[in-house]
C-alpha cells in the first residue's frame, strides 16, 4: 500500500494514537507517498468536469492537505485560490510544493467547522476529508459552506460508489472503521476517521437542508458498476442565485 518513500509502521502506529491535528501533522512530510491522498485520476477528473462547467474566478479547497485539490482550483479559477486546513504540518508541505504558484495561491489555518471567510468564493472543493467529520456537524459543516460562497456559487466534491457487501473492500472498511470506533473509545484524545459514515442520501439531505441545490455528475473516466450506476460522481451543491 505504501512507497518506500511512506510513513513506516511505527509512524503510523504513532499518528493513529494522537489527534487528528497532531497526526496529520507528524503524516504531512509524507503524506503525499501513503494511499490517502486522493489519486490523480480523480483529481484530473474532477478539475475535467468542472472546467466545462466554469469559467470560476476564486476558489477554496476546503480541508486542502497538502494542496492537491488546490492544484486543481489552479486549473478552472481564473483569479485566486485560498487553501484551508487546520493541520499547521500540511499546510507547511502545501507552500513548498507549490512556492512557483505566486501570489494567487494562499494558504489558511482553520478549522472547516468555523471558516474565517465570507461570501468570497464561487468555487469550494474537498477531496477526502468527509471522514473526519462526525454526522452530527455535518450540518454545521455545510451551513458555513453555504456563506462563503457568493450567489451562484458551487460546491464539488467527488463520491465514489460505496462497494458491494460480498466485496473484500466493504470488508476492509467495514473492519477499518470498527477498529477506529474501539480505538475511540478507550483511548484519548478521538481520531476521527471513518469510511462509511459518509453516505450520499444523507449527505444531499444536508446539503439542501443547508440551502444548497444538489446536482450528481457521473465522471466517465471511471465507467458504470454492472447494475450501470457510476462508479464515481460528483457533487455539485449551488447556493441560490
Amino acid at each position: 500500500m505504501f512507497s518506500p518513500e511512506g510513513p513506516s509502521l511505527r509512524e503510523l502506529a504513532v499518528q493513529a494514537l494522537s489527534s487528528v491535528e497532531r497526526g496529520y501533522d507528524l503524516l504531512a512530510p509524507k503524506f503525499d507517498h501513503t494511499p490517502f491522498r486522493t489519486p490523480d485520476s480523480v483529481l484530473d477528473a474532477v478539475a475535467s468536469a468542472l472546467r466545462r462547467m466554469g469559467p470560476f474566478e476564486d476558489g477554496l479547497d476546503l480541508c486542502c492537505g497538502t494542496g492537491a485539490g488546490a492544484e486543481v482550483l489552479t486549473r478552472v479559477c481564473r483569479s485566486s485560490v485560498t487553501g484551508v486546513d487546520f493541520s499547521a504540518g500540511m499546510l507547511a508541505v502545501a507552500r513548498e510544493r507549490t512556492r512557483s504558484a505566486g501570489p494567487r495561491l494562499s494558504w489558511v489555518r482553520a478549522d472547516a467547522r468555523a471558516l474565517p471567510f465570507g461570501p468570497a468564493f464561487d468555487l469550494v472543493v474537498s477531496f477526502g476529508a468527509f471522514g473526519h467529520f462526525l454526522p452530527r456537524e455535518l450540518p454545521g459543516l455545510f451551513s458555513r459552506i453555504h456563506a462563503v460562497l457568493r450567489p451562484g456559487g458551487c460546491f464539488a466534491f467527488p463520491v465514489v460508489a460505496p462497494p458491494r457487501p460480498w466485496s473484500r473492500a466493504y470488508w476492509m472498511l467495514l473492519g477499518f472503521d470498527a477498529v477506529m470506533r474501539v480505538r475511540n473509545a478507550v483511548w484519548r484524545p478521538p481520531f476521527v476517521m471513518y469510511y462509511r459514515a459518509f453516505r450520499l442520501g444523507d449527505v444531499r439531505r444536508e446539503l439542501e437542508w443547508a440551502g444548497l441545490r444538489v446536482e450528481l455528475y457521473a465522471l466517465p473516466e471511471f465507467g458504470l458498476r454492472r447494475d450501470g450506476s457510476p462508479r464515481v460522481r460528483m457533487v455539485v451543491a449551488r447556493r441560490a442565485a
